[in-house]
């Protein structure tokens, strides 16, 4: 496909489809660690990374480091959105971003429940012209409805050689977001729907979400709480303008939770 929209150098990496893989392939930094530095040494412009499937893109810039795997459909969706303009969908757990790109480009943002077959009933439903979630899923209609990687790879290149601009400066010109990934792990005979609807209550003045989980919103900052369908877990995503602020959100409402633990405990 490179080699068809025009890309003529290219040096691969683990390319044969045997089964085989030389390290973990799901497209997370820890694990590209090898293309990083071989794009600084090759002076490639970009690295491309997908994972077995084919339905999640991970970008490296020019200079080694990631794009970030929230941004791939962040960028992508900005280009889209300047040649139609339309509406967007990601699910609960993705950036922000998205939505101040949409807006910037005069379209609306829905957020869907986690899980692909969400985030395209959504779509459908908004009539949304690109959409996908923040691990580097990009769906595009005028294709089909499903995450589709090689999709995502053209249309990215396509805004990297209209914009002129490097891979890297093409991330800075996005905001910057941050997200917090964490966990509080519960006894099986936790009352997790308590749990939930008592934050829920507690920030009913914010802006709340409540089709998947509990999301609140704060400004430009959020978190959002799933429950685990396997395990007695509570997963708590937060995001703000730095990883700092996003790890503190998240313990404030780790310490909400663990007060309503207490009071579950000495009502029972």
């Amino acid at each position: 496909m490179l080699r068809a929209l025009g890309v003529e150098d290219i040096v691969e990496l683990y390319c044969m489809p045997d089964g085989n893989f030389p390290h973990n392939p799901e497209p997370l930094p820890e694990n590209l660690t090898e293309i990083s530095k071989e794009v600084v040494k090759k002076k490639a412009h970009l690295g491309l990374v997908v994972d077995p499937d084919v339905d999640r893109l991970a970008i490296v810039c020019e200079d080694g480091e990631m794009f970030g795997e929230e941004y791939t459909l962040v960028a992508v969706a900005d280009y889209v959105l300047q040649q139609k303009k339309g509406n967007t969908v990601s699910n609960l757990s993705s950036t922000r971003a998205l939505r101040d790109i949409t807006e910037k480009n005069g379209g609306t943002y829905a957020a869907a429940a986690v899980g692909e077959v969400n985030v395209v009933e959504m779509m459908k439903k908004t009539n949304a012209v690109i959409g996908g979630e923040g691990n580097g899923g990009v769906i595009l209609p005028d294709l089909h409805y499903g995450r589709d990687a090689l999709a995502g790879i053209a249309l990215f290149l396509s805004h990297l050689a209209k914009s002129g601009k490097s891979c890297s400066m093409l991330r800075s010109s996005y905001p910057d977001y941050f997200i917090s990934k964490n966990k509080i792990e519960l006894t099986p005979e936790t009352d997790v729907t308590e749990i939930l609807e008592r934050i829920r209550e507690k920030y009913s003045k914010h802006p709340v979400n409540t089709i998947d989980g509990v999301k609140i919103e704060f400004d430009k900052e959020w978190v959002h709480l799933r429950r685990s369908n396997t395990e007695p877990i509570i997963r708590i995503y937060s995001e703000s303008q730095s990883l700092t602020t996003a790890n503190n959100l998240a313990g404030k409402i780790i310490a909400d939770i663990k007060d309503i633990l207490s009071s579950m405990l000495t009502k029972a």
